[in-house]
């Protein structure tokens, strides 16, 4: 604003001088004298207006100056913002790019970890689809339940039975109610089947019947193989090795359920078998309580009977006692009795000697009489 009014009163001035001029020279001069006198103060005018240039060209100088200092504090301050800024937006850059790293090799370990639960269920469903491989496969699940709920000597793998079979699994329960076999199926095409047919009713239909006479079948094997009186318990185990092959058999063939019920072979799942593991832990916890009660029953009878033995012994010791007793107190008596007969001779011996002494002085008495 100071630099505008400035430069107006420049450009005033300078004009005002221009018109003096300009007036001065159309004039027609009086004389010489005026002509001097006008040429001095136009001389003077053009000093005033070079000091005032001057003046204002040294005002200007400085003003740019400082315009200029203040341009460029406010482009190093700008420049800091920006450097800080490009620092901050590079540090943020680089700590999103590190995460960003972390993420896809987290993503990438994932991606691996699910290539090879593919490669591994692509191998499970090639061991499934094999039957032999299949049957490893329940037992093999079979055994590490098994393992897992009883101690080793409560259990036997492929035992052989008098009628030569070999059931997968014995449990070695005492009588009642004596060994029980567990074997492993899995009927798993007929499930398949049954599963893929869904809601269409000519596929569902005969899928259904396959299933059940499938479980029928393995029902029936298991009771005439491994149920054998006088030998294992009145009941055996099929074991399915699959939860929803057991759902699906408690929900929609309740049927075939209660055929086994009367065949007396009790079909259970992975988890109801660690449940029914779990029952026989506890019957062989008993019987083995019940052992143990018969061994104390009869070390605490033989423990009695050293007690009586010992009351014996502590009957006889105190009797020893009281003889002991009684002896001390005759020795006692006699001791006594000692003591008072060396009394009486002490006080005999002493009524003497003080007889002999009164002796003595009665015969001394008249002899010095007689001498005076």
């Amino acid at each position: 604003m100071d630099s505008l009014v400035i430069l107006v009163a420049l450009a005033v001035g300078t004009a005002v001088a221009v018109l003096g001029l300009f007036l001065i020279m159309n004039r027609r001069p009086r004389d010489n004298g005026e002509l001097a006198t006008l040429t001095g103060r136009l001389a003077q005018m053009a000093d005033s207006q070079t000091a005032v240039q001057a003046q204002i060209a040294e005002q200007l100088q400085a003003q740019e100056r400082l315009l200029a200092k203040a341009m460029e504090d406010r482009l190093e301050g700008f420049s800091k913002r920006v450097g800080d800024r490009l620092t901050e937006t590079a540090t943020k850059n680089q700590t999103a790019l590190t995460d960003l790293r972390e993420r896809l090799a987290v993503i990438d370990k994932a991606q691996q970890n699910l290539t090879e639960l593919s490669g591994q269920m692509v191998g499970l469903q090639d061991i499934l689809a094999n039957k032999q491989a299949r049957g490893a496969f329940g037992e093999i699940q079979l055994r590490d339940l098994v393992e897992a709920a009883l101690p080793p000597s409560a259990y036997a793998f492929q035992a052989t039975l008098k009628n030569g079979r070999r059931p997968d699994c014995l449990l070695q329960l005492p009588n009642p109610p004596g060994p029980i076999a567990i074997d492993a199926k899995f009927p798993l095409e007929s499930y398949e089947a049954l599963r893929a047919a869904g809601n269409d009713e000519g596929q569902a239909a005969p899928a259904r019947r396959r299933f059940a006479q499938d479980l029928r079948r393995h029902v029936q094997d298991i009771a005439a193989r491994y149920i054998i009186p006088g030998e294992t318990a009145e009941s055996a185990l099929l074991f399915l090795p699959s939860e929803a092959v057991y759902a699906e058999l408690h929900a929609n063939f309740r049927a075939v359920v209660e055929e086994s019920y009367k065949a007396r072979v009790w079909i259970v799942s992975p988890t109801t078998l660690m449940a029914t593991l779990n029952t026989v832990r506890a019957v062989l916890k008993d019987v083995r309580m019940r052992e143990q009660a018969g061994i104390i029953q009869a070390e605490v009878a033989k423990m009695m009977q050293d007690v009586g033995r010992l009351d014996k012994r502590v009957n006889n010791l105190e009797a020893h006692f009281e003889h002991a007793r009684r002896d001390i107190l005759e020795i006692r008596t006699s001791s006594g009795k000692i003591l008072r007969r060396g009394e009486k001779i002490g006080e005999l011996e002493l009524e003497e000697a003080e007889a002999e002494a009164a002796l003595e002085s009665t015969a001394t008495a008249p002899a010095q009489i007689t001498t005076h």
